[in-house]
């Protein structure tokens, strides 16, 4: 397998886009292991040169096969030989059929003899399966299962685990586990450890091609190897074995160990670029990033924590140590803080803002949401009321330090008085939205950025609101929030380039919450009595629904449908609102005023109300069709209620038949409430996610990584990149492995290194 030749260098290739067609790239024919021109075999085959490599140059790959794959991520040789099994059949242990006791749980290696279908009372479909080996025979039958008819055809060879029953004197399994294994040509694979790929009978792709094309690929490769960049002594230290080895024995093990072996190789690899990645961004950052020191503690900071009701945490003591360490430097900051839902952010955040501003310079705080956004003004105004600063052009020599609200909603006065403040430096701490991001909006001296809910925003919004803030290239410190505990494995691998804290502790005052899994009519009719119950009491509730309005294709209760419905039965004679985010900024302002100021009874909204709400009289979160939110999102929810001294209350209404892994969410969140705890379970059922492009659940960078079980190669592969880069931040020193690592890069979002 040829690569492309010197003079048309091999690129990465953003997502989506076919592997390159590049002369040279050859997989076919005897000169496997030479190049275009015939002569003499090169080095060993790198990632991106196997990445320049179309699939569609293996035989048996043509357009329609090349289009298939490219629907499951396979597009070049590369993505091929990373595109693993799921699961593994061992038939080095396989039991005959004839020794597969009644009442055991076996796994069954046979081949169809025969498929019959017929229809049930009730409409059900039952599809009947024989299958034999050479020492008897075993019926498979499925209960509306119509597909496994088309799918078990005769002759095909497969793998069935489940309990062997007795079903009138003959051996019968219900409801197996299948897995498709050949076309009845497989007596090679008899006595080996078959891989299991993930298959789709609509695109035509199925385990057995999968997986003879990942054997023509290797076969084809084996001429000039796999190039393995990462360094002996490392591969030693850590006991793991050589890449080449790996990725034949991830396809292909002689023995489980040999598997696991495999595994543990290529994770770290995964791991490893990531954090190489990460490491050479945040070197290269410090490198070239100059930002504005700052005094730490002064007398507005210690005005602000003198008139506080209640001391701070030992979490918020810690945290705003380590803030105030980072801005001391003309080392830009750039921290990362987590905190579970009422852990005490925003007093956190404010602490910096009042740090930047008596010291004479501008604070920004970035918000998602206007509503949020609205909060957070409210909250600060509150908490600066009455504090002064230092202004020598006035009588006195002090000013009231100044806040401004900056959002989409602003009037046009309203948005052209805060322009000429923030520009003039008149405004001292600035809130707002995305319209903060605006040509328009340029500060006199910003030094402090905080970004709230930062997973809400992409690397270029949080890099442009830094950037508006430059003079004479000094670039504000950076603080981003979050209220989505973000498990350790996570924050190590996705936030490897910033520092991380953590507030772990609640602020005094907030109480616990009692979270309920709500079934059935009988019990959502208690639900209604209690809510009622609750408001009628002076408390406030709070009514979320997935959708605004009714939906033909979702069977989930709107909003609109639902303030309806209430308003003329469980909550009648009561202040119902609705609030969503399609009204008119000025009516949800409205709405959301007369929540807070007590005029209303319970609220209806969609999610625009989960995050940042701080309302203490409501003691009452109702979440309907909470089978369709993840576990992060019912985590908010649930922390805008028990602000409060009042005990509070969180239902979650779930549809009649929820999925099993909606089951396994809702059971979480009504047996804890610890937010760090949930996001493990979260990530273990929700899978990693893109590390480097919009962090959302599905395609992952992490082929075979796993970021809830891999704790310890995550900890290992930061050690090795730390240990790996100069501390002038380069792999000079390991040239191959530099390649790889600007090729990995170059996969993802060109601009991420320089953006974020």
């Amino acid at each position: 397998m040829s690569p492309p030749q010197p003079s048309q260098p091999a690129q990465g290739r953003p997502p989506g886009t076919a592997a390159s067609e590049t002369p040279g790239a050859q997989v076919s024919g005897a000169t496997v292991g030479s190049d275009a021109s015939g002569s003499a075999t090169k080095g060993p085959l790198t990632l991106r040169e196997l990445d320049a490599i179309s699939v569609d140059r293996l035989n048996g790959v043509g357009p329609h096969r090349r289009k298939s794959l490219a629907g499951v991520g396979v597009e070049s040789v590369f993505d091929l030989l990373t595109y693993y099994p799921r699961r593994y059949v061992d038939r080095t242990a396989q039991a005959p059929i004839s020794e597969a006791a009644i009442g055991s749980e076996i796994t069954v290696v046979a081949d169809v003899h025969s498929v019959s279908s017929r229809r049930l009372r009730g409409g059900r479909r039952l599809v009947s399966v024989d299958v034999a080996d050479a020492s008897g025979v075993l019926s498979a039958v499925f209960f509306n299962q119509a597909w496994r008819e088309r799918q078990l055809t005769e002759g095909r060879t497969v793998a069935l685990f489940g309990k062997v029953e007795n079903y009138r004197g003959r051996k019968q399994m219900t409801n197996p586990v299948v897995d498709v294994l050949g076309d009845g040509s497989t007596a090679d694979r008899t006595g080996k450890i078959v891989a299991i790929y993930a298959q789709s009978e609509t695109a035509g792709i199925v385990t057995w091609d999968v997986a003879n094309w990942v054997a023509e690929a290797q076969r084809r490769c084996s001429a000039r190897g796999i190039a393995d960049p990462v360094p002996d002594w490392l591969l030693g230290q850590l006991e793991l074995v050589g890449r080449a080895q790996a990725l034949v024995d991830i396809h292909e093990p002689p023995s489980m160990a040999d598997r696991s072996a495999a595994r543990d190789r290529l994770v770290f690899d995964e791991l490893l670029r990531v954090q190489l990645v990460l490491r050479n961004q945040r070197l290269a950052r410090e490198a070239h990033e100059l930002g504005i020191a700052h005094e730490g503690v002064g007398n507005l900071v210690e005005e602000l924590h003198r008139r506080l009701p209640y001391t701070l945490t030992g979490a918020q003591q810690r945290v705003t140590a380590d803030i105030d360490a980072d801005v001391s430097t003309q080392r830009p900051m750039h921290r990362l803080l987590q905190g579970d839902v009422g852990s005490g952010k925003t007093l956190v955040a404010l602490h910096a803002l009042l740090v930047a501003v008596q010291n004479g310079h501008q604070g920004a705080l970035m918000a998602p949401t206007e509503v949020l956004a609205e909060q957070h003004y409210f909250a600060l105004r509150d908490l600066l009321a009455g504090l002064d600063i230092p202004d020598e052009a006035r009588l006195g020599g002090k000013r009231p330090l100044r806040l401004c609200l900056l959002s989409g909603s602003s009037s046009a006065t309203q948005r052209r008085e805060a322009l000429v403040q923030v520009a003039a430096g008149a405004a001292d701490i600035v809130v707002g939205t995305h319209a903060l991001l605006e040509e328009s909006v340029s500060f006199k001296s910003l030094s402090v950025v905080v970004v709230d809910e930062q997973h809400r925003f992409g690397v270029s919004q949080r890099a442009r609101l830094r950037e508006s803030g430059r003079d004479d290239r000094r670039i504000p410190h950076l603080l981003v929030m979050t209220a989505t505990p973000i498990p350790r494995t996570a924050a190590m691998t996705v936030y490897g380039d910033l520092d991380v804290s953590v507030l772990d502790e609640l602020p005094p005052g907030r109480t616990p919450i009692e979270t309920q899994w709500v079934r059935g009519p009988l019990e959502t009719d208690v639900m209604w009595s209690r809510v009622r119950g609750e408001i009628e009491s002076g408390r406030q509730a709070y009514v979320v629904c997935p959708l605004i309005t009714e939906s033909e294709s979702l069977d989930a209760r709107s909003a609109e449908q639902m303030h309806g419905e209430l308003e003329a039965g469980p909550l009648a004679g009561l202040r119902v609102g609705l609030l969503h985010g399609r009204l008119p900024s000025v009516e949800k302002d409205s709405t959301m005023g007369r929540f807070r100021d007590g005029k209303l009874d319970a609220l209806v909204a969609t999610t625009v109300i989960e995050v940042g709400i701080d309302i203490p009289n409501a003691t009452v979160m109702v979440v309907l069709s909470a089978d369709r939110f993840g576990i992060a999102q019912l985590h908010q929810l649930r922390g805008r209620v028990g602000r409060g001294s009042h005990a509070s209350s969180c239902y979650l209404v779930s549809d009649d038949d929820p999925t099993p892994t909606a089951v396994q969410r809702l059971t979480a969140l009504s047996e804890s409430s610890d937010g760090f705890k949930l996001a493990e379970v979260d990530l273990e059922l929700r899978g990693e996610g893109t590390l480097f492009d919009e962090r959302q659940s599905g395609r992952s960078d992490l082929k075979l990584a796993s970021l809830a079980r891999d704790l310890k190669w995550v900890q290992a592969a930061r050690d090795a990149a730390t240990e790996l880069i100069a501390a002038d931040g380069d792999l000079d020193a390991h040239p191959a492995l530099a390649d790889e690592i600007d090729w990995f890069a170059s996969r993802r979002d060109p601009d991420y290194l320089q953006r974020s």
